[in-house]
């Protein structure tokens, strides 16, 4: 553990978040997963085992919703905090629009940690999106990477096509083809996957490629017993909640009474968003075409949080429009309720409670259920359960017996399961006093929390014996970035290695002793092969960090993790192929050798000549192309997008590992080295660099040494004090 405890970062990115009163139902993307996690990340934080629990969400500064999602961190309780970052903008979005910005976030995240001075002892990402930045940042920081789906994109592929949508209405509307490439990916690097059923294990990933790879744990999550407590607690003075609850109870009385002729009649209590999925359409026609059961019970759905139905999402709006026209067409005035908000805090504990001492029914007809939450806070106040036969409900029914599991589809069976509770008092007494006990049994955070612990020991444990068997070094790159703060920056070819590497050996000797306290950089026009190719040819030390193909490409340790934040930050409006075409009626161009060409990097042989690189601009720019011309050692000619180089690469790696510029020495010889030498930077320019670079002597801050490759580095060295000012930050 990184000091006293386990430090956990998790990470649910797409949800409204906040500790307290969730906005369950808001929208599609604020379900039972976000009271998940806070829950997981609250009662972990109380352990005695844990430091603390980062909870990392996405910041949110939008008039639309709560000024609750704009604060940068929360306390949340006991070692427990949610910290927001942000990226793609300020504005709320839909999680699938997520997507291209999460390598921003990973970003952010890592210049949040090295802030902090704190490595995560372990990494859990909740949902595919969490998932990608959780496994990058266990990448980066070495550390164990836990997984939970919550749901699945095969199985939701599979819902959507058996309701008739074509492949490209998915893949426009949820890119479900990113999303099952992505956990694809997960079920490859997962150090555990976590799952609620054993059913999620065996069904759902089960449909995936690498669904068998992965360890997986069966944890239920819990419920907060204290909230969810049951419904004669209110009977005895000594347990009577208090104020808070009681007015939650008091406004839920009144919201269902003006809806209902019969109050006092059993209450069929359903509650979850409005989705297809949810099957809110076959409950109103099982009860519905019942006329035995209107006699005998009201309903009541609680379907999410709206205001005005036309401006919800498609499949929310069909949803509630539908539940509308059934409610018309079976006359069910008097005898449904719908109201169109509830409050989680309080009033929907008292929900519970309400229909249980009307000896009434909890019902979750879904079409499919992960798991079902919902169903553990209703067995906790008392009432027996109705439940569809998938997933979750099965689980919980055989361990608690408190309820029936029926055909999502058969209405019928639907209206005798919730008519055979309604009228079998014994059977009715017995099933809410097994969901009472059992719950508390089987299905509490507290005990969640403890079983996770465990298999966090037991990871890390497996991690460590492995290591040491194959002799892994433990100092993961980004441990080792994050608290280095001075970091020496060199050019390869004419600069580190050359015609003279008389002191070269002396170079790597010094960079290997001071480790501790200097990072090492290479910065070269070379791609990633190429470079290490001839680092490990003349016996050069491994870098840290990588920058290649004149800074179209970062890479970071000796496993070369690619840098995709830097990638995805260089993309925008970088179209090599109409580059490619603008300019291939210039005959003084000669492409370069398919094996430098990159993806992010166009290369050409140019000779000298008048005007050549004004008449390149001069196409480029009247086109509206975006792009950097780099031109070195006159012949080489790299045409990069707009935001890449060694120099914009070098800045970007400053914002993101917390270094300040002026703690990086840079050492080249070219013209592609030029704009890394000049700003903040402290410049070396060895002695036998090229003529390109002599009107440099004029710019303050850049040294000119007298000896030629290593030579004039370690002259460098010595003349900014870098050693002796690395030894005093680290002291």
């Amino acid at each position: 553990m990184g000091q006293d405890g386990l430090y956990i970062q998790m990470f649910s990115l797409h949800g409204l978040l906040r500790a307290e009163n969730l906005e369950l139902g808001k929208d599609a993307d604020t379900g039972g997963q976000i009271k998940y996690v806070v829950e997981l990340a609250r009662h972990l934080g109380q352990r005695e085992e844990v430091r603390r629990v980062d909870l990392f969400t996405r910041l949110i500064d939008d008039k639309r919703v709560s000024r609750d999602y704009a604060n940068q961190v929360e306390e949340a309780g006991p070692g427990f905090r949610i910290v927001r970052i942000q990226c793609g903008g300020r504005k709320y979005m839909r999680k699938e629009l997520l997507w291209p910005h999460l390598d921003e976030y990973i970003d952010k995240t890592i210049k949040y940690t090295k802030r902090i001075g704190d490595i995560p002892d372990i990494v859990h990402g909740h949902y595919p999106d969490a998932g990608q930045v959780a496994m990058e940042l266990a990448r980066i920081f070495g550390a164990p990477f836990f997984y939970t789906g919550h749901s699945l994109g095969r199985a939701k592929q599979a819902r959507l096509a058996e309701g008739g949508m074509s492949d490209q209405e998915m893949v426009r509307r949820y890119r479900i083809d990113h999303r099952i490439a992505t956990e694809e990916e997960i079920l490859q690097h997962a150090d555990l996957i976590i799952a609620s059923t054993h059913q999620e294990v065996e069904s759902q990933y089960g449909l995936y490629h690498n669904g068998r790879i992965p360890p997986f744990k069966v944890l239920p999550p819990g419920i907060d017993i204290e909230r969810f407590y049951p419904y004669y607690y209110d009977l005895l003075p000594e347990t009577a909640s208090d104020e808070r609850a009681r007015y939650g109870y008091a406004q839920m009385l009144q919201e269902l009474n003006r809806f209902f002729m019969h109050p006092e009649k059993p209450l069929i209590l359903a509650l979850s968003r409005p989705d297809k999925r949810k099957n809110i359409s076959d409950l109103v026609r099982a009860y519905g075409g019942d006329p035995s059961l209107q006699a005998m019970a009201n309903l009541a759905i609680f379907a999410g949080i709206r205001k005005d139905i036309d401006r919800m999402e498609d499949n929310e709006r069909e949803v509630l429009t539908r539940m509308l026209l059934l409610m018309d067409k079976y006359d069910l005035y008097g005898k449904m309720a719908i109201p169109k908000r509830h409050e989680a805090e309080y009033e929907v504990p008292a929900l519970y409670r309400i229909a249980a001492e009307k000896r009434g029914v909890f019902i979750n007809p879904a079409l499919t259920e992960p798991f079902g939450l919902t169903l553990l806070e209703a067995s906790a106040s008392g009432i027996p359960i109705v439940a569809t036969n998938d997933g979750g409900p099965r689980d919980i029914i055989a361990n608690c017996e408190n309820g029936i599991l029926v055909d999502p589809t058969d209405t019928s069976a639907i209206a005798e399961a919730l008519k055979n509770l309604i009228t079998d008092g014994q059977k009715w007494e017995t099933f809410s006093r097994n969901g009472v006990i059992n719950v508390r049994k089987h299905y509490t955070w507290d005990r969640h929390a403890e079983r996770y612990v465990k298999e966090v020991a037991t990871v890390r444990q497996s991690r460590q014996e492995e290591k040491m068997q194959k002799a892994v070094p433990t100092d993961a790159i980004g441990h080792r970035l994050a608290r280095l703060n001075y970091f020496l920056v060199s050019d390869i070819d004419n600069t580190l290695i050359g015609e003279d590497n008389s002191r070269l050996a002396e170079l790597v000797a010094l960079l290997e002793k001071h480790r501790e306290t200097i990072g090492f950089a290479v910065a070269t026009g070379r791609t990633v092969d190429s470079a290490v190719k001839i680092l490990e040819e003349h016996g050069v030390c491994w870098p840290d960090i990588l920058i290649t193909s004149v800074g179209a490409e970062i890479y970071y340790g000796r496993q070369l993790h690619f840098g995709r934040g830097w990638e995805t930050h260089i993309s925008s409006q970088w179209d090599r192929d109409r580059i490619r075409k603008l300019l291939a009626d210039f005959d003084f161009l000669r492409d370069q050798p398919e094996a430098t060409q990159r993806r992010f990097k166009i290369s050409y042989d140019m000779a000298p000549g008048k005007d050549r690189l004004a008449r390149i601009h001069d196409r480029l720019s009247r086109h509206g192309c975006r792009y950097n011309l780099i031109y070195s050692h006159q012949k080489y000619l790299d045409i990069l997008p707009w935001r890449a180089s060694k120099g914009k690469a070098l800045r970007y790696l400053s914002y993101k590992w917390e270094i300040p510029l002026g703690h990086f020495v840079v050492c080249g010889d070219s013209g592609n080295d030029e704009e890394m030498l000049r700003g903040e930077p402290r410049g070396v320019v060895v002695a036998n660099h090229s003529p390109e670079v002599n009107h440099l002597k004029r710019r303050k801050g850049i040294f000119f040494a007298r000896g030629a490759c290593a030579g004039g580095i370690l002259e460098g060295i010595e003349h900014y004090r870098l050693l002796e000012k690395a030894g005093k930050a680290a002291s």
